[in-house]
This record gives C-alpha cells, sequence and structure tokens, in this order.
C-alpha cells in the first residue's frame, strides 16, 4: 500500500495568503515555494506528493512533467486543466493506493470523492505541513551535535603517546 498526495497547484496557491501574495507578484516563485514546501513534506512523512499545474489558458503548451525524490511537478498541456487531469490519474492508482487530493475546489472535491480518493483542504494541508515543520526542528534541535575530536577516534595509549609528544616540546 502506497500513499500519495495530489495537489491543485495553483487552487493552493491562491487559497494560501503568503503565496497568493507572492503569486501576485512573481507566480513562478509562488510554485517554486510550494514546490519546496511539498518537498520537505513528502520526505517527511514518506509518501508521494504529486502537484498539478494547469496550463489550460497556456497557447501550445506541452504537458511537462519534473521529477524530485518523492515528489513530480505535472505542468498540463494546453486546454486542459488541472481538475481533469487530477480526476484521470486517480483512476490510474490501485484500489490498495491511499489517495488524497488537496484542493478547495468544491466540485473537485465531489468527483474526487466519487472516484475512490479522499480530499483534504488547502487549509488542512497548512495545517499538516506545519506541523511537520515543526516536527522537523524538533529533531533537529534534540539531536547533539558531535565534535569529531582525536580521543573520540583515536585508542587510548595512541592519545596517551601523543599527549606525551606534545608536553615534550
Amino acid at each position: 500500500m502506497k500513499e500519495y498526495l495530489i495537489v491543485d497547484g495553483y487552487n493552493i496557491i491562491n487559497a494560501w495568503d503568503d503565496l497568493k501574495r507572492i503569486g501576485n507578484e512573481n507566480l513562478e516563485y509562488a510554485r517554486e515555494k510550494l514546490i519546496e514546501l511539498l518537498v520537505e513534506y513528502a520526505t517527511f512523512k514518506d509518501i508521494k506528493v504529486i502537484i498539478v499545474f494547469d496550463a489550460y489558458l497556456v497557447k501550445g503548451a506541452r504537458q511537462n512533467v519534473e521529477e524530485y525524490k518523492n515528489l513530480e511537478v505535472i505542468y498540463t498541456k494546453e486546454n486542459q486543466t488541472a481538475d481533469s487531469y487530477i480526476e484521470k490519474l486517480i483512476s490510474q492508482f490501485k484500489r490498495s493506493d491511499v489517495i488524497r487530493v488537496a484542493t478547495n475546489d468544491f466540485a473537485e472535491q465531489q468527483i474526487i470523492l466519487g472516484k475512490g480518493a479522499s480530499r483534504i483542504s488547502a487549509r488542512e494541508l497548512k495545517i499538516e505541513i506545519d506541523f511537520a515543520k515543526q516536527k522537523i526542528r524538533k529533531r533537529t534541535e534534540n539531536k547533539k551535535i558531535q565534535k569529531n575530536t582525536l580521543d573520540s577516534i583515536i585508542d587510548k595509549e595512541t592519545l596517551s603517546k601523543l599527549e606525551k609528544i606534545r608536553r615534550n616540546r
């Protein structure tokens, strides 16, 4: 059983105030920030995340896929919405797979549920990501910083000889 999180990229960007603000200035940077957050989240949760950005109104756009470790970014082709791509994608998974779709689009949520996936709102996803970041931060803080000192990597006899040499200078 594998777990997947499918994210309607622009829907999430427009739902989160910080990303929406960035997107109003520079949409590419907002996409990069979302990808960065989701790469960290996917790694922490050990799940496969698929972000779908639609190119519905982009003339001549071809479908493009970018692969990362636990994350895949899909840019749809011209005249294809993220919603239609996600619907088709859900049908390709095994029944035993756990599939969640992050979107605030009510119509899309109904279709997702009808196809056997579960939905997660943009707000719920933000809460999950913030919680994961908090857990990562705590783990990092709790790890002791080990110093590589000579006495930690050589035997006592050799250390004693080196100490005698040092003192006789």
